[in-house]
């Protein structure tokens, strides 16, 4: 990078001219620099070039007020100066001001002049600015050719850094049509020439317009670990990212990050406003904050977000950018509950614009309009839009083509086809298992399994509809626990990821003993944050490899591996019943049951209750805690509590029910039960084998109230188990003992994070042990058992997905863990837990050891709430 000093800044005419490359090098030296030309009294010249960075600085990085009155002064000294080329230069730059600043018909009057008056070489890079503006408005035919005529002149001057300005935004031009391939090429050449320059912040801006073509082409793991990379490179220059937060906005959506989206956009926009920067940018973070709020199912926040965007892009003559406003205004009105015949006129007028306009968004108007118009019993007209919604089925990205598929399921349900909306469905969720499938994080895989929710919703509602109870069997594994279907993908070595990891350990325990001694901790806790957010940052950039379980789920299967003695419960939910899938004796019956919502509340109602027993001289609660236990099985199970036989009971609950202490319905309360995200999963741990030797590993952690009694009486009964405690029990060392192990044992202090699931943890002598370091195993123990609160508590997320210890442990081979879903009482475990490993010492399955572990309890509240906490989770 150049190192000119002012001196030489304010000697020459070429020093002078070189502050005009230098704003998108070094954009801070680029303002020191101009800013001391002007204090030497220039000559007209070098006032308007000096006047003119300024202006830029401001403009892009700045307030937009200071920004029109330097680039007005750097117009005026132009023309005093007598050069036409320079004062057409000033003019484009002052239009795109003037453009970001909302005066658009004042800004296209600037640019246009600026064309007239440059010639040659200096009209082309006016040409390739009034080509940006036109793309900021989305009058992408204008920017295009524009562009056209400007590149051949740049080219033919030699002109490096103007030609890879004007390819790079050629190629995002291509982008908001939908040329994906041609924007490749286009960014492909631009970074070639970027390569031989030292234009720091247009290369910053390389790299994220290169992220949004990744995006663009379905691969969101490099969309973001090239916005990440981009965002580094302008921290480094010190300059504000709003366009990338736009850009970042709509990745994080695809992943399914909709409230992560809404934060960044909204932080984005008050930063914005703080140095009264662009108005085009503002309103672009609203309709990106809409865009977030709608999908977090917030339709209040989106209506409100995407009117004032609407207000803003018509005062800017914006109209691409108003139609996608108003699209997402009528969808988030429409999600508020609103029907009316003006809501499908205005979602079809909105389509009819985004054709115009040649808007690859088109397809989702037409199907909003489709569906308000089957709301209100209007086919013929709900079938006319969704006809052309359907279309997009066939080409695109996945999430387009997803929106075909809703259109044409929406179309088969109102035509009366069931088998049309099923295979609707299939095809859709098809397209939508591929896309998951490049994600290599658990995480993004669980989360994006939301795009789905409305096909897998129709799909069970017409299998109920059609009567059968296998199909709609089927159709509920389709779209349950998908993201456990496959390991999540783990770099080989990943240096950066594991020197955050080690920090983040470090730094977490340093908070918690300083917490401990009763001191503040802000700056500890802010360093956690920012390793949490590197170490996830990491995690996000994986792309897949796994293809998880490519077999169909087969019925016959199921109940062959259930035979006549195990009973499989699967709960479905449609239109917000329970219905009760019951499995067994070589057939599947139907029992409807009660509200989830009322099922949710009674949980709620019943966690509260254990933790009550969980402290002693709560006996009196006892029969509160029973009674809502009667309540749920009501709302659970209903009439099929009565058909579940004399054998053992495996529950597949929905995602939005896992913390039911199932053991405390009365149905289950003495029988071997244990839960599985779902069917697939419970066949996946009973087909899986335990490892050869199958050692014993015991790990007792810090701080715990009885000092991990269990721990050391097991010791004793597992002559030749693997004991790791005090200095022993560090992260790396038990991770290295767990990988491959028959039985693992770890009482430890378990903490939930509802914010960041996988940084829910066990506490060890050097820090947490998160989810992300279990996903590190090469195969998990056969067997786990932790004995410890909250380690069964999940986060919900996605169609029907779940994030938590149990979870991360469930794909790496663990057949069996017991964890519990509540605080328990330290004291109360350590019976439990040696009466547990007793029946596991007999040979019995960690479902029947459990149960056998309960009834050997004393029969007062603390030890019987102590037991009903704990579930075991899987097959054996």
């Amino acid at each position: 990078m150049r190192t000119t000093t002012i001196v030489e800044v304010t000697a020459g005419s070429d020093a002078v001219q070189d502050l005009l490359p230098l704003v998108f090098a070094a954009p801070n030296e680029a303002l020191t620099k101009a800013e001391s030309v002007l204090r030497h009294r220039p000559e007209p010249l070098h006032a308007s070039v000096a006047h003119q960075v300024i202006g830029i600085w401001q403009r892009d990085f700045g307030d937009m007020r200071l920004a029109l009155r330097h680039l007005r002064r750097a117009r005026d000294w132009a023309a005093r100066a007598g050069s036409a080329d320079r004062e057409a230069d000033v003019l484009a730059t002052l239009g795109v001001a003037l453009v970001h600043s909302g005066r658009t018909r004042q800004g296209l009057d600037a640019l246009g002049r600026g064309v007239r008056r440059g010639t040659g070489h200096t009209r082309a890079r006016v040409l390739f600015r009034r080509a940006y503006s036109w793309w900021v408005l989305g009058h992408h035919k204008e920017a295009l050719e524009d562009v056209r005529r400007a590149v051949p002149v740049l080219r033919q001057a030699g002109d490096v850094i103007w030609t890879a300005r004007a390819l790079t935004l050629r190629a995002t031009v291509h982008l908001a049509l939908g040329s994906v391939e041609r924007a490749e090429a286009d960014f492909a050449s631009a970074e070639d020439l970027w390569a031989v320059t030292d234009q720091e912040h247009d290369k910053a801006d390389a790299v994220e317009s290169r992220g949004l073509a990744a995006f663009r082409s379905g691969d969101v793991p490099a969309a973001l670990r090239l916005l990440d990379e981009a965002e580094e490179r302008y921290a480094k220059l010190g300059t504000p990212t709003f366009m990338l937060s736009i850009r970042r906005c709509e990745v994080l959506m695809a992943a399914g990050l909709a409230a992560e989206a809404l934060a960044e956009a909204d932080t984005a926009i008050a930063e914005l406003d703080s140095i009264g920067g662009q108005s085009t940018r503002k309103a672009e973070l609203l309709l990106a904050a809409a865009r977030a709020a709608r999908q977090a199912d917030d339709p209040a926040t989106a209506t409100a977000r995407a009117a004032l965007a609407v207000r803003l892009f018509a005062g800017q003559r914006r109209a691409w950018w108003e139609a996608h406003a108003r699209l997402v205004l009528i969808g988030a009105r429409h999600a508020a509950g609103k029907r009316s015949g003006r809501l499908v006129r205005d979602a079809a007028a909105v389509a009819e614009r985004l054709v115009e306009l040649g808007a690859p968004a088109a397809p989702e108007a037409f199907l909003l309009a489709g569906r308000i118009a089957l709301d209100l019993g209007r086919t013929t007209d709900a079938e006319r839009h969704l006809a052309v919604a359907a279309r997009s089925r066939r080409s695109g990205p996945p999430l387009a083509r997803m929106t075909g598929w809703a259109a044409q399921a929406l179309r088969a349900r109102a035509a009366g086809s069931t088998r049309g909306v099923l295979e609707a469905c299939r095809r859709g969720l098809d397209v939508l298992d591929d896309h998951r499938m490049t994600l290599g994080a658990s995480e993004l895989r669980a989360r994006a399994t939301a795009q789905g929710a409305e096909l897998a919703a129709l799909a069970q509602q017409a299998a109920l509809r059609s009567g059968g109870p296998r199909r709609l069997l089927v159709w509920s594994e389709r779209w349950r626990a998908t993201a456990l279907s496959a390991p999540p993908t783990r770099p080989p070595a990943d240096p950066e990821l594991l020197s955050h990891m080690t920090a983040y350990r470090e730094i977490a325990a340093r908070a918690e003993e300083t917490r401990m001694e009763g001191r503040p901790v802000p700056a500890l806790e802010r360093e956690q944050r920012r390793l949490e957010r590197a170490i996830r940052s990491r995690t996000l950039h994986m792309r897949g490899e796994a293809h998880g379980d490519d077999a169909r789920f087969d019925v016959g299967r199921l109940l062959e591996q259930l035979g006549d003695g195990v009973r499989l419960v699967e709960l479905a939910v449609v239109d917000g019943r329970v219905q009760v899938l019951l499995c067994g004796q070589g057939r599947v019956r139907r029992f409807e049951a009660g509200l989830l919502a009322a099922a949710e509340r009674e949980a709620e109602h019943v966690q509260a209750g254990l933790r009550r027993l969980a402290h002693p001289g709560a006996q009196a609660r006892l029969p509160v805690v029973e009674a809502a236990g009667r309540r749920l099985e009501e709302l659970l199970l209903g009439p099929a509590a009565a058909h579940l036989g004399d054998g053992p009971v495996v529950i597949v609950p929905p995602g939005r029910l896992h913390r039911v202490p199932w053991a405390l319905l009365p149905s289950l309360r003495e029988r071997v039960v244990s839960v599985s995200p779902s069917a697939s999963s419970w066949l996946r741990a009973r087909e899986t084998r335990p490892p050869w030797g199958g050692r014993q590993v015991l790990v007792r952690g810090p701080g715990l109230a009885t000092g991990g009694e269990e721990v050391t009486r097991l010791a004793g009964r597992y002559g030749g188990a693997t004991v790791l405690e005090h200095r022993d029990a560090t992260v790396p060392r038990v991770l290295a003992e767990l990988d491959g192990a028959g039985l693992a044992h770890i009482a430890a202090h378990g903490t939930f994070r509802t914010d960041g699931p996988m940084f829910s943890a066990l506490r060890m002598a050097d820090g947490p042990l998160i989810v992300h370091d279990f996903e590190r195993l090469g195969r998990s123990p056969y067997r786990i058992i932790l004995s410890c609160c909250d380690t069964a508590r999940f986060a919900t997320v996605g169609a029907d997905e779940l994030l938590g210890l149990v979870t991360a442990l469930l794909p790496l081979g663990t057949a069996g863990v017991v964890a519990c879903s509540a605080p328990v009482n330290d004291a109360a475990v350590v019976p439990l837990m040696l009466a547990l490993h007793e029946g596991l010492a007999a040979g019995l399955p960690l479902p029947e050891a459990l149960r056998d572990a309960r009834s050997a309890m004393p029969d007062d509240a603390l030890h019987r709430a102590t037991g009903w906490a704990f579930t075991a989770f899987g097959a054996t």
